[in-house]
């Protein structure tokens, strides 16, 4: 199979990490982390480059990209832990607009690929426990009560995609986030990205897709999630190892460079080797996302168990190869670490999806897969 990259992929992704380097340095990062975790500047620099058009489809001023340039795009920006949720704006909204009644897809697919609107996931409740399934947010006569958590942005964002319940089951509907009876508390995650709780009260929404497709197009918006999660985590993980590569020539003891100890080479190697197979998993997660349905969760799924297990390999070994200074708040490797961990939390922890790949192996046991 050919891994390699076409030219114009190749472009994309030195555009994208030029971005990284010229506009979004840790300075600018930690400032925009202790403004709030969301910078419209920095989104709008993010939608000049056409990163918000993405996965646009062209009928509506969009580039049309597939799945391997969403994956391209979020390893750069995650090399440089760019805050900004484009996986939530760029990839998943547009995915589950692209089943919207017409009118509504020509009022928001557009403005979306201009960077003019944020539109994101609001589908975590306190009860769900990474569930999809488990929806209490209620929907009558096209308004919607409930309480979603942890919405990226929600703050800020412009309108949500919110999954709520029906008698027959689970729609997806958009809310604007100027609607009445939207009430948003803000607060920043561990890792210094934005998010909010969002309160609907009796509040009035657009239908997106009905009962019978609701839970199948948010499961397939959780998988291109974890893809674009998978992604990212391989440039978090790949720069971070960089850094402490960079850190251990550097560090020295007995006035020899601390990279020449045998322990720590094999301890940099084994995290060498986690980061290779977190690379392999995020490919794997990215070109399963055609497949049937019930392929492409499971596939997700393993994806997700092996990303976790390297992210949490991978940023305690580095931390920890460091020393103190690894856990200073004034270093950049630090907040790699806290990147990290809170990715690991996303989309469903190891544990929730170690379960999940075990229930879709009954009839094999995982022996033949």
């Amino acid at each position: 199979m050919d891994f390699d990259f076409s030219e114009d992929q190749q472009a994309l992704r030195d555009a994208v990490a030029r971005f990284v380097e010229k506009d979004y340095g840790f300075e600018r990062r930690t400032q925009i982390a202790r403004a709030g975790g969301f910078d419209r500047s920095a989104w709008e620099g993010l939608a000049s480059l056409g990163l918000t058009a993405l996965a646009v489809p062209e009928a509506h001023g969009g580039l049309g990209f597939g799945a391997v340039e969403a994956m391209v795009v979020m390893e750069e920006l995650g090399r440089g832990l760019v805050l900004e949720p484009i996986a939530q704006g760029a990839l998943i909204a547009p995915a589950l607009l692209s089943h919207a009644p017409a009118a509504l897809q020509e009022a928001w697919l557009p403005r979306i690929a201009g960077g003019e609107a944020l539109v994101v996931l609001a589908h975590q409740e306190a009860k769900s426990r990474y569930r999809l399934d488990r929806v209490d947010t209620r929907a009558v006569d096209g308004r919607l009560t409930g309480v979603k958590s942890l919405v990226p942005a929600g703050d800020v964002a412009d309108a949500f995609i919110v999954p709520a319940r029906l008698e027959d089951g689970i729609a997806l509907y958009l809310v604007e986030r100027s609607a009445p009876g939207v009430n948003t508390r803000a607060y920043s995650l561990y890792d210094g990205s934005r998010a909010a709780e969002v309160h609907l009260d009796n509040t009035p929404a657009q239908l997106i897709v009905g009962a019978d497709q609701g839970l199948t197009l948010l499961e397939l918006a959780a998988d291109i999630g974890i893809a674009a999660q998978a992604a990212e985590a391989v440039g978090v993980m790949e720069t971070y190892l960089a850094m402490t590569v960079d850190y251990l020539n550097t560090r020295k003891q007995f006035d020899v460079a601390i990279s020449s100890f045998q322990a720590l080479r094999h301890r940099t190697a084994d995290v060498k080797m986690q980061l290779e197979l977190a690379r392999s998993m995020s490919y794997y997660a990215t070109l399963r996302l055609g497949d049937a349905p019930a392929v492409r969760r499971r596939a997700l799924s393993q994806a997700k168990v092996q990303l976790g297990q390297s992210m949490r390999f991978v940023g305690q070994q580095c931390t920890q190869l460091h020393g103190g200074i690894g856990v200073t708040d004034e270093y950049a490797g630090s907040h790699y670490f806290k990147r990290l961990t809170v990715m690991e939390m996303q989309w469903g922890d190891t544990l929730h999806h170690l379960g999940e790949v075990s229930a879709r192996m009954q009839d094999t046991a995982g022996v033949f897969a």
